[in-house]
């Protein structure tokens, strides 16, 4: 059995996608025997991102760090994210002479660029030089793949897709709704950047639901009093209100593969979304939903020709244990780890 030290300034109470991929990854390798050990920002002192506030930016002494790894004498090191604590495995590895994987799961530079006015250029020079040495960078979808090699990223790239927790999100009867359908269903962060504006102002029949927080929902409710904001939701609740809408929008711009659009699908959904990448690697037929640069046309479109058994059987096929052993098929060894 390997030793397999995670690396991420992603984490709980976070609530992402880059983060119930981490715990769940985690969780599935210690099943099958491996030990894991995950370097996370709650061991350390932090204070939140001013324009971000649910991450924290740790400010812990690097020996600290070192320690840790050394303790743990990892075979596999994986580095998830770009941050402080990425930032310091990285540095160790490449003292001790090293080999480690990374990932790619947040477009920081158009987040940067939208959020603190940070120019995209500046930020994507730093991420081509902190993922310069890894092993191998695993990203989620091949339109993601197609992009960062066309912006010059050169780690070989491998796949690592992400998965669905079938036994909460799956298709089920469709009680009365307190609302008039369709139900069109919004599920994640309630911020401008990730386009939750555009789900809002979309002019299509029905009653729209966001699940989610986010520092722009007190601004977004008193803005759109029609719509229903019914904040946070996981497990079972989460499940139940995917199964019990009609269509789910997903209208974000800038994520790099978008976990909630495999989770309404395999609860019976189909998706509409613009023409990017995540959506464009998942919605690939008609049934499935509708993409389009007009997100109203691509929500008309899907409620008309979606099919939730096609939806629900391919978001069937998205398993996290397909996802683990992609994940630890791409790992490497550490040399000199011991």
């Amino acid at each position: 059995m390997a030793r397999v030290l995670i690396a991420t300034d992603a984490w709980h109470p976070q609530v992402s996608g880059v983060v119930r991929t981490l715990d769940t990854t985690s969780a599935l390798l210690r099943a099958r025997g491996h030990a894991v050990e995950v370097i996370e920002p709650t061991a350390f002192p932090s204070f939140p991102v001013p324009f971000y506030p649910e991450i924290p930016l740790c400010t812990m002494r690097p020996g600290r760090v070192y320690e840790r790894i050394a303790k743990f004498r990892p075979d596999h090191v994986h580095i998830s994210t770009e941050g402080p604590i990425g930032f310091w495995v990285r540095r160790f590895c490449v003292r001790m002479g090293w080999k480690f994987t990374t990932s790619y799961h947040t477009r920081f530079p158009e987040y940067l660029k939208r959020l603190a006015r940070v120019p995209e250029a500046l930020t994507y020079k730093f991420l081509k030089w902190f993922h310069g040495r890894s092993s191998c960078m695993m990203v989620a979808t091949p339109s993601l793949e197609k992009e960062l090699t066309t912006r010059g990223f050169r780690p070989p790239i491998r796949r690592w897709s992400r998965g669905v927790d079938l036994g909460t999100f799956r298709p089920r009867p469709k009680a009365d709704s307190p609302w008039p359908r369709p139900v069109l269903l919004y599920v994640g962060r309630v911020s401008h950047e990730k386009g939750i504006d555009d789900f809002l102002r979309l002019n299509v029949r029905g009653t729209k639901v966001v699940v989610g927080d986010g520092p722009a929902r007190a601004e977004l409710e008193r803005k759109y009093p029609d719509a229903k904001f019914l904040g946070y939701r996981k497990g079972a609740p989460l499940g139940e209100v995917y199964a019990a809408s009609d269509l789910f929008v997903f209208p974000s711009r800038t994520d790099t593969f978008g976990i909630v659009v495999i989770e309404a699908l395999a609860s019976g959904l189909p998706v509409a979304a613009y023409p990017v990448t995540g959506p464009m690697d998942i919605v690939t037929r008609d049934e499935l939903g509708a993409l389009d640069t007009d997100l109203g046309r691509a929500a008309e479109r899907a409620l008309a020709h979606g099919n939730p058994q096609a939806c629900a059987a391919e978001g069937a096929s998205y398993t996290w244990d397909r996802c683990t052993d992609q994940f630890f098929g791409n790992l490497v060894l550490a040399s000199g780890a011991t």
